[in-house]
């Protein structure tokens, strides 16, 4: 399996100016030859530009929060992987739960944006997650183990499995997961070891299933409230194969110290 990774995901935040420093301290702290781990930063479109310049020569790849689904045409306000490649991007991510739930995005918008991303050469973060109702229901139902199992896996079987459908094997190699579990992101609220270590073995058991040549060789993230505070904690669960970083992504203390936790 590839190294682990650190995506640093800073939504909609920092103008240009501001990303280009906040890069460049990145950049500097880890210096050109770091490879202890993956590390990815995600700007918004607007600053796509200036820190794929900063971080040039670096070992830091650059990604994007969205892409859409067609590779031109009459689409106003939206941005094509072609372009995304083009501005210098490795990576895109996919089906953040900010899109499913805030911005309508569904389970088939997703899937086409996954395929194009990876023909265009882009690799794709592929976000899944349960919601706090979801999850409070499957608990609700602890008394029957198979039930609760069955109704917390479901959202996440269905939003892996239509992402991937009709992929192959080759294209999903260039396919991370990323488990956000809804009620974490952004509340404060954490996922114990215990939870995030039952998600993601499921997961990896639902790729093995899927893909058997390459299932146990996908990279599976956590994300959802991820800080300096809790980090070691998540990276000491065993399927853990680094972090996805919202907010603690902006401040270039906690977030060195992540990727220095995540790189050992």
């Amino acid at each position: 399996m590839d190294k682990k990774l650190v995506v640093g995901n800073w939504k909609m935040n920092l103008l240009r100016e501001e990303a280009r420093e906040f890069s460049g301290t990145i950049a500097d702290l880890l210096g050109e030859d770091y490879d202890a781990c993956q590390v990815v930063l995600v700007p918004p479109y607007t600053a796509l530009e200036v820190v794929g310049s900063r971080i040039s020569g670096s070992t830091i790849d650059l990604g994007a929060q969205n892409v859409f689904g067609e590779t031109s045409g009459a689409f106003t306000g939206e941005v094509s992987a072609p372009m995304l490649a083009d501005a210098g991007c490795k990576w895109v991510i996919v089906g953040h739960s900010e899109r499913r739930h805030i911005l309508g995005e569904t389970d088939e918008q997703i899937r086409e944006k996954i395929s194009i991303s990876i023909s265009c050469g882009l690799k794709a973060i592929l976000c899944v997650g349960e919601t706090e109702a979801q999850r409070e229901e499957a608990i609700r139902r602890s008394e029957d183990v198979l039930t609760r199992k069955k109704l917390l896996f479901s959202p996440i079987k269905t939003q892996i499995e239509s992402a991937l459908d009709s992929l192959d094997q080759k294209q999903v190699s260039d396919i991370v997961i990323a488990y956000e579990p809804v009620w974490a992101i952004g509340t404060g609220k954490n996922a114990t070891s215990l939870e995030i270590a039952e998600i993601h073995q499921y997961i990896r058991e639902l790729l093995a299933e899927i893909f058997p040549g390459l299932g146990n060789n996908v990279r599976i993230l956590y994300g959802g409230s991820v800080k300096t505070g809790n980090i070691v904690e998540i990276m000491s669960v065993e399927e853990v194969d680094g972090v996805l970083v919202g907010g603690a992504s902006l401040s270039a203390d906690s977030f060195f110290r992540i990727i220095n936790s995540v790189g050992g």
